[in-house]
């Protein structure tokens, strides 16, 4: 099925067997915040990296799986069956990042980042702008500099949102807007590196989910980092944006089909044997429609996610990649939250339960048609792609 060959089973057979071993961890997180002792969570870590599924997404030259697309989506399919984030240790660094990183940057963070031993977080979102990067109001301005090497440092401003994995992160990606030169007004992005002077801690909001990655708001205040922080040039930074998103909403389209999976296979087994009326309540039609239509909705997104990974694979033009992203995100996020709502039903009072699997999935699964984008911004993303290239360039 799906047309996947012998070694993309293997990867999907190994992510799975992972995965089914953290289910097991779910209502210990659940019950402790999302948290899990320390010992446990390292162990999980090292037992991702064993198994090659930390980092799949990144090249092989650097040490990293070296993973076509489509054996990423697979990857985080299963790592999406596990609530509470758990499946977060089969981490995806920054795959954007080597192409355009220079030699120092590898080495002070991509290959520390594919060993597992510095995460990032992405500083980007601010209060007023959130989908719609360009509307940010961090600043980056240039200053002589203070270092040996006697280049030019850069000064960065401003108060981000969401930061997601600030806690555990030891570098952040800091999206500005140059202030002063020949590129003012343009976005730049820079690494700094966690924790640095003039990085705060605004807050940290409680969220919807549990789970161990905190999401604060935390203030830049004329954070210095040198030039060679600088990611590609001036004028660059929306290009690193937009190739982040890319990859982010397929990721999370993944990780969207490996819940609903769960979710469909949990809700039908129960549904089977639980009894009402004397009989199991799947055969009550109304129930039979939900797991039907859930059933129906998970084959059509799974087909459309491991499409639109395969055409990047293909090489397929960025632009169309992007539209079919933003497509894969928009139907199986809304997909996920449709069956996470309909597995609720079928569990009944069960399913109000923070202990059973379809809770959980149905408070966790809501932010998906919001981060990285929300549903109506996918939709804009579309409809424009479809304007300007035609239906046929996206199907």
């Amino acid at each position: 099925m799906y047309g996947l060959s012998g070694e993309d089973l293997e990867i999907q057979q190994r992510a799975r067997g992972f995965a089914d071993d953290l289910i097991p961890f779910e209502e210990e997180a659940e019950l402790a915040g999302g948290e899990l002792p320390a010992g446990v969570a390292a162990k999980h870590a090292a037992r991702a990296r064993e198994l090659g599924l930390y980092a799949a997404n990144m090249p092989a030259g650097l040490g990293g799986g070296g993973a076509s697309t489509l054996q990423q989506v697979l990857i985080q399919e299963q790592m999406g069956r596990v609530t509470n984030a758990l499946g977060w240790v089969a981490a995806t660094p920054p795959s954007w990042l080597p192409g355009v990183a220079t030699p120092d940057q590898l080495e002070r963070y991509v290959r520390p980042a594919i060993r597992g031993e510095l995460e990032e977080c992405y500083a980007i979102t601010e209060e007023g702008a959130g989908s719609d990067v360009d509307a940010i109001a961090a600043t980056a301005r240039r200053v002589k500099g203070d270092g040996e090497a006697g280049g030019p440092d850069y000064l960065l401003t401003g108060v981000k949102w969401h930061v997601t994995s600030f806690n555990t992160a030891g570098f952040a990606f800091f999206q500005a807007k140059l202030d002063g030169g020949p590129r003012h007004g343009e976005h730049a992005m820079f690494l700094v590196d966690l924790p640095s002077p003039g990085v705060r801690v605004v807050r940290t909001p409680v969220y919807t989910h549990t789970i161990s990655h905190h999401h604060p708001i935390v203030e830049f205040t004329d954070v210095r980092v040198p030039a060679a922080n600088l990611v590609g040039a001036e004028g660059d930074g929306m290009a690193f944006a937009y190739a982040w998103f890319r990859f982010e909403r397929l990721m999370v389209a993944a990780r969207c089909l490996g819940a609903a999976e769960r979710l469909v296979t949990e809700m039908t087994a129960f549904a089977q044997q639980r009894r009402a009326g004397g009989r199991p309540i799947s055969g009550y039609g109304l129930v039979a429609g939900m797991l039907a239509d859930s059933m129906t909705e998970l084959f059509a997104a799974r087909s459309l996610g491991y499409e639109t990974a395969r055409g990047i694979d293909r090489g397929i033009d960025p632009k169309v990649a992007h539209a079919q992203c933003s497509m894969a995100k928009l139907y199986c996020s809304e997909m996920a939250g449709r069956v996470a709502d309909r597995a609720v039903q079928v569990f009944g009072g069960r399913g109000y339960m923070r202990e059973n699997v379809a809770e959980r999935f149905y408070r966790e699964l809501r932010v998906e048609r919001i981060w990285e984008g929300t549903s109506e911004v996918q939709r804009a993303i579309i409809a424009g792609q479809m304007a300007r290239r035609g239906p046929g360039a996206l199907a």
